[in-house]
């Protein structure tokens, strides 16, 4: 069986040098090798860099977004040299799959925003352009982190088709962008509410967290 033009070789090299790359959780490595303990206890108890910045570092925030990203355009990229476009693609979207699932974490990790822009970089730097001015102008206008990440996948795809792309970019960013609209399933509640907090506006006890029922 041959998809998208990949063997079935390739696309099983795909899959797994993708998946345990992107299983790597930098937010729990980094957080306990910095002594602020476990980014799992804290806050909204993501592996992300959203949470990991609830610490109180920045740099660490910092040093997981990269790494989130980077390990997801790593595996893109030796796949890609490896297989070929397509297949670097389908590492991209294990890459991302590993890290909203990673096995060494019971399948618990992060929500793959920053994984999602690494990919979308790395296979297309015009796609991934268009994907991070899609947040920033989203985020600069509303103040809401989740809205603009959830606008950006949204309509990168449409950037995608405008540009002509590869159908495995295609299926990579809507099969990435179906995943992070339901790891976001409540920030959408509370967007739909009015009760997502804007960005540089503190909320206690986790922006992140779903918020407690009121009596």
């Amino acid at each position: 069986m041959i998809l998208f033009g990949m063997t079935p070789l390739a696309l099983a090299a795909a899959l797994v040098i993708g998946y345990l790359l992107g299983s790597i959780p930098f937010g729990v490595i980094v957080t306990r090798a910095a002594g602020v303990g476990d980014v799992r206890n804290i806050g909204s108890g993501n592996i992300g860099a959203t949470n990991v910045l609830r610490t109180g570092r920045r740099d660490l925030a910092l040093i997981t977004l990269l790494a989130d990203a980077g390990k997801a355009m790593l595996a893109t990229v030796i796949v890609r040299a490896l297989y070929g476009e397509d297949a670097g693609a389908v590492a991209g979207a294990a890459a991302f799959t590993g890290h909203l699932f990673p096995v060494w974490l019971r399948f618990k990790g992060g929500k793959g925003v920053a994984t999602f822009f690494g990919v979308m970089l790395t296979i297309n730097w015009e796609i991934g352009v268009i994907a991070a001015a899609l947040w920033i102008v989203t985020a600069a206008v509303f103040r809401i982190s989740s809205l603009a990440a959830l606008t950006a996948v949204a309509l990168t795809p449409l950037a995608m088709l405008a540009l002509g792309q590869p159908a495995a970019f295609l299926a990579a960013s809507l099969f990435m962008g179906v995943l992070i609209y339901i790891r976001h399933d409540a920030n959408i509640r509370r967007l739909l509410k009015g009760e997502e907090p804007r960005i540089g506006v503190k909320s206690a006890p986790s922006p992140l967290a779903d918020p407690a029922p009121r009596p």
